[in-house]
């Protein structure tokens, strides 16, 4: 059913301020209150003499911890003219330390099994692993060692080859996306100059030009000190043992500067600010942003509100303006609220040619017909029914619940405020928010920015009557001036790695097996009764490949009018049902199966479940709808031909497989195919679809007994054996050949390099080749990512994979580069497979991959989605529960010379399909330099000439 926006909302943690507690706090602990009436994390919270403030959480309902260190600093403590550091430094912080050699850091965690990164935005920037529980003391030690101890480790050398890296992040992120620049333009037009708001968290390139490396390390002595962080451990530990290990590693580093909080800057406009911009788009957009509030101003919520109630859903007045009626692609809207200010958006992508100032009309118009009716008491219903699903969602992971403290505590200086949170919105009435309506929207200045096609400057709303001031350059300020940070001084050796014990051998829950009620189809499910929600996945064995000759798309329209009206009920309504009961049901179609993703309350688990029978069994295939459907479809057909990444997938798809398989269309199918497409289509493939029911899985609170009878229904599918399907032989590739597509101007290209290799294996080649290629192109430090990133410093990463299933896969590599080096990333590419073909696997490598993919299996099976793609995965491929176990087995006895006679077989370097889209007046004839052949390509994945 169509997605409320709240969803994507609600938790924005922007991870603001800092609180303290003195020492003797130790014993604070804050505990779940009684069941139902309260929602809380449970934690302890400590703090340093040098004003490190640490939160624990107890979960050991999973053999892993995550360990999250927040500092209260983000592009909002930049000053003017130097946009960007904060981001930048996040970037440095993963370079080593005094203690940690050179790109060491992303290899030590990833060989201790775990997953890591780091982010940053206006108002903080934190730094986060999830590990299994045996390797915290690791992690503690590596945090603590890039507090400490980082300037020595900061060489201008290194500092350069992330600065590429950040503008590279920048071309891809910003510079070369659809749509990339609004959030930019629209910051710069609503703060004032000098705001702490009114530039992007990625900065500027000219600012990033203009800093050196002593810049740099003056703005980790003044916001890197332990007195403005925060760090949270969340996970199957104990507090007090983790507390002491926290005082050794961290409790000799020195306070830093003190941090005042920044004051409050909310704004005002005078008038309304219109401003507009051309860009490689389909489709024109026009952007409202309005001033509001900071993230703790009472209006906060109900603004929230009243963005999920005006285009959250298909009933919304908004959606069914511009959606439902077809005159727009996609309407959203959204409360944006920070540390210092807030702004509320609404942005309307509207069709082709469309005129920004009719799209304005009717904006007007659908505000004027919605103030007649205001905010219902069902709008409210379904909006805190949500709020609570999504919450249980949230803190269904140690990852979330220890976010979620972090957010608070540095944001609001309470980590307890979970509960306040929730009372918050609770209490939203239909005044509140008819009352911030009138306040922040109805009638008020904002900032109005058309986005409209190159060459179509004619379509914006109106003249521009801002223009973009010439930015200043402050001086440093003065308090960067004079600082200095010494090493800690210890009774201990720093340098010697903190040993762990052996590997966490993880135990799968109990799992329970039953048949479809009359049927020989699995059922599948784990209990676990953390939260009290059900999450259900039902897999038909349909989807792209399946698809009639010449009608790609049909299965991904079929699955989307199955989320609309049944013939007993309005598509609106059975939204509205849903949202009620705090329930999410979607059908996806992907390449080889169509599913139903079921999420509910334990409680509401029996109506939810009535909804989706009525919708499997009764859609109602309606005409109006299809249509609408269809355009949907074909607008985002377009879309994806102006995204470079969207360009490259295409035309490396339609170049892997015979051009007579369905497959070298993309899921979505082209224009050609989708136009041709009618309902009666879509009927005879949902005849086909419900008898190609394969299997069930759930998680979470609901018992095999109970789960036995609630999924009945669906032995009305009647499933066959066999599914239909027109299996093509694709021809293997001659020679390498490079396939070129044209994207006028753009900053970087985007390359895919591979192959169709093998279907999915749990045992055999497959397996193996993941772990073959794992240290060359699977791992963030591996031989490709690590060459072409932190030494070269062309791209923001690339990674290669295998990807079979039941059929042969593709091996892709792929990655976004400078367009300058598109030639010279492709020989350092061939040169790497040449490589690693002829030398194979080190030993040192060999060692590195086996521990990383034995450790991280214990942080494979937390979440449940994990859960359910586990279980998925033991019915798909018929395997026995114990295979993760077999792989461990497997990868223990796997040695050196047979990965290296796999090696020579899987990188076939002399026939493999290179395609580059990126801007052909610079970078074709360089391309062909290389000495393969090259076939030029249209968007649509047609030969030119």
């Amino acid at each position: 059913m169509q997605k409320t926006a709240f969803t994507t909302l609600l938790f924005m943690w922007a991870m603001q301020q800092s609180a303290q507690v003195t020492p003797e706090q130790i014993g604070h602990d804050q505990t779940d209150a009684t069941p139902g009436t309260t929602i809380s994390i449970s934690y302890k919270k400590f703090q340093l003499p040098n004003g490190l403030t640490v939160l624990i959480h107890e979960d050991h309902s999973d053999p892993i911890v995550y360990v999250d260190v927040t500092y209260h600093v983000g592009s909002a403590r930049e000053q003017e003219g130097r946009s960007g550091f904060a981001h930048f430094f996040e970037h440095m912080m993963f370079q080593g330390s005094k203690h940690v050699a050179d790109d060491q850091h992303f290899k030590i965690v990833t060989e201790a099994g775990g997953a890591l990164n780091g982010t940053t935005n206006t108002d903080r920037t934190n730094y986060f692993e999830t590990v299994p529980n045996n390797q915290l003391e690791k992690m503690l030690w590596l945090e603590a060692d890039r507090m400490g101890f980082l300037l020595d480790s900061v060489t201008q050398k290194k500092f350069e080859v992330q600065r590429a890296t950040v503008k590279n992040e920048r071309g891809q992120r910003y510079d070369n996306a659809p749509y990339g620049l609004v959030g930019e333009k629209t910051g710069e037009a609503l703060y004032p100059e000098g705001h702490p708001y009114s530039w992007t968290t990625i900065g500027y390139i000219e600012d990033l030009n203009r800093v050196d490396v002593n810049d740099l390390k003056r703005f980790y002595m003044r916001w890197y000190g332990p007195n403005n962080a925060v760090l949270t451990v969340a996970g199957d530990v104990n507090a007090e043992e983790t507390f002491h290990l926290v005082e050794k590693y961290f409790g000799s580093i020195q306070k830093g500067p003190d941090v005042t909080p920044q004051t409050l800057a909310p704004v005002k406009l005078a008038q309304t600010r219109y401003i507009s911009y051309e860009d490689n788009i389909k489709f024109p957009s026009l952007n409202y942003v309005y001033p509001t509030v900071n993230i703790s101003d009472k209006d906060d919520a109900p603004l929230n509100v009243l963005a999920t109630i005006l285009t959250g859903s298909q009933g919304s007045p908004f959606y069914k303006a511009f959606v439902e009626t077809g005159k727009a692609v996609s309407v959203t809207s959204y409360q944006n609220s920070r540390e210092l200010a807030g702004q509320f958006h609404l942005s309307v992508r509207a069709n082709p040619n469309a005129a920004l100032a009719d799209v304005n009309q009717e904006v007007k118009r659908v505000f004027s017909e919605w103030e007649k009716k205001g905010v219902s008491d069902d709008d409210l219903i379904k909006f805190k029914a949500q709020f609570k699903s999504d919450l249980y969602n949230q803190l269904s992971t140690v990852q979330g619940k220890g976010t979620r403290l972090a957010y608070d505590y540095t944001l609001r200086g309470d980590a307890d405020y979970l509960q306040k949170e929730i009372e918050k919105y609770m209490a939203v009435t239909n005044a509140d928010v008819m009352r911030v309506y009138q306040t922040y929207i109805k009638g008020q200045p904002a900032v109005i920015l058309s986005c409209v096609p190159k060459g179509k400057g004619d379509l914006r709303m109106q003249a521009d009557n801002w223009k973009m001031y010439a930015r200043k350059v402050e001086p440093e300020s003065a308090e960067y001036k004079n600082l200095q940070f010494k090493d800690p001084m210890d009774a201990f050796d720093r340098s010697t790695l903190p040993k762990v014990s052996t590997p966490i051998h993880v135990e799968i829950k109990d799992i329970y097996r039953m048949m479809v009620e009359g049927t020989h189809i699995p059922i599948m499910g784990i209990y676990d009764d953390e939260t009290p929600k059900v999450n259900i996945l039902i897999t038909f064995r349909a989807g792209h490949r399946y698809e009639p000759k010449g009608k790609s798309g049909l299965a991904d329209l079929t699955a989307h009018l199955l989320d609309k009206s049944s013939l007993r009920t309005p598509a609106a309504e059975i939204e509205n049902k849903l949202d009620r009961l705090g329930s999410n049901v979607s059908f996806i179609s992907g390449e080889e199966e169509v599913s139903i993703n079921i999420q509910a309350l334990k409680e509401n688990i029996d109506a939810t479940l009535k909804i989706v029978e009525e919708s499997l069994f009764e859609p109602k295939f309606d005409s109006v709808e299809f249509e609408n459907e269809k355009k949907q479809l074909l607008d985002r057909i377009a879309q994806s031909q102006t995204n470079a990444s969207d360009m490259a997938n295409m035309a490396f798809r339609s170049v892997l497989y015979n051009a007579a398989d369905v497959m070298s269309y993309p899921p979505s199918g082209t224009s050609e195919t989708v136009k041709s497409l009618n309902l009666k289509d879509v009927k005879n493939y949902y005849s086909k679809l419900v008898p190609a029911l394969s299997n069930v899985v759930l998680t979470g609170d609901l018992e095999f007994s109970t789960a036995y009878k609630k999924l009945s229904f669906l032995s009305k599918t009647n499933p066959k054996k066999d599914t239909s399907l027109v299996r093509v032989h694709n021809l293997p590739i001659e020679k390498t050949k490079i396939y070129f597509v044209d994207k006028k101007n753009a900053a970087q290209s985007e390359i895919r390099v591979g192959y169709l290799a093998m279907p999915y294996s749990s045992l055999g080649n497959y397996y193996k080749a993941t772990v073959a290629n794992f240290s060359f192109s699977g791992a963030f430090n591996s031989r490709i990512n690590n060459l072409l990133r932190e030494v070269k410093g062309w791209t923001y990463g690339v990674r290669g994979n295998f990807s079979g299933t039941f059929f042969a896969g593709p091996f892709t590599l792929s990655g976004g580069f400078k367009s300058n080096t598109t030639d010279s990333a492709l020989v350092e590419i061939f040169k790497e497979f040449k490589k690693y073909t002829e030398e194979g696997i080190t030993d040192a490598e060999l060692a590195f991959t086996k521990n990383a993919i034995i450790q991280n299996d214990a942080i494979k099976y937390e979440s449940p989605l994990q859960k359910l793609l586990f279980e998925k995965r033991i019915l798909d491929y018929n395997l026995p529960k114990e295979f993760v176990t077999q792989q461990t087995e497997l990868l223990n006895k796997l040695n050196k010379a047979e990965l290296n006679s796999l090696i020579k077989r899987i990188y076939p370097q002399k026939r493999m399909i290179i395609v580059v889209v990126g801007d052909k007046a610079n970078n074709l004839e360089k391309v062909k330099k290389l000495g393969f052949e090259v076939q030029e390509m249209d968007v649509n994945g047609k030969f030119i000439n």
